[in-house]
């Protein structure tokens, strides 16, 4: 089974929606996207997602299954040095690296800050609702990995988030979503490409052969945008800080 896991194109997010360069990033990533027999599409009820998706669709002639869980991770943190809301992604390193805790599977969700933003909660709701897309396809979670109900080589796309793809490539790799969620950057309409392995007949596991690729713009001469990421120096004030 093959997973691709695709992040919307370049965002307006004030009004859930994609920039003019977001809708070129849309169209090119459905000439890619349109070329592979793809068993089934999902996609996130968030307007972004669902104009994303809109162009591969069209060019198939397929529809999409809406998934509530595919949204974007919604539960949010009290940052300690500002005292305002933030996504978990948005917390400045220094902060959250001084606790050894977000670096562990078992304990990242345990310290004060995150039982206040009930980030456990929110994890749990995605995690059941992506166990239960896999359950569908063949694939059912047992302990820390996946007991194969049908092996198949079918491949299902998900057009979703950046946090919330976070979360589901954590729980298939078993590591804190912090460390994915600071470690790695998925640009806009990136591709992210996860295949089973079945070394034992029977038993499965996940393995990620591609993360955020966007040959599909570099094919065309189309910039990547900076969503996503801050500024690569603190100098470069047309960057985004924090």
């Amino acid at each position: 089974m093959k997973l691709l896991m695709v992040r919307h194109a370049d965002p307006d997010y004030s009004i859930d929606s994609l920039t003019k360069k977001g809708w070129r990033e849309a169209e090119l990533l459905s000439g890619r996207l349109s070329e592979l027999t793809v068993k089934e599409f999902y996609v996130s009820p968030l307007g972004r997602a669902k104009d994303t998706a809109s162009f591969t669709l069209d060019r198939t002639g397929r529809t999409a299954v809406e998934c509530e869980w595919l949204r974007e991770f919604a539960a949010q943190i009290i940052r300690p040095d500002t005292g305002t809301k933030k996504i978990p992604w948005d917390w400045l390193p220094a902060d959250w690296t001084a606790q050894e805790e977000y670096y562990q599977r078992k304990l990242w969700h345990q310290t004060d800050v995150m039982k206040a933003g009930q980030i456990q909660k929110e994890y749990d709701w995605v995690i059941k609702g992506f166990d239960g897309l896999l359950e569908k396809h063949g694939y059912k979670r047992e302990n820390n990995y996946y007991r194969v109900l049908q092996a198949n080589t079918g491949t299902v796309v998900l057009f979703c988030h950046f946090g919330v793809q976070c979360v589901m490539l954590s729980h298939l790799l078993g590591i804190s979503p912090m460390v994915l969620w600071h470690g790695f950057c998925a640009a806009p309409s990136s591709v992210t490409t996860v295949n089973t392995e079945e070394r034992r007949e029977g038993i499965a596991s996940f393995r990620i052969s591609s993360f955020g690729d966007i040959s599909h713009l570099y094919a065309a001469g189309e910039e990547p945008a900076f969503a996503a990421r801050f500024c690569e120096c603190y100098r470069n004030q047309e960057e985004r800080h924090d």
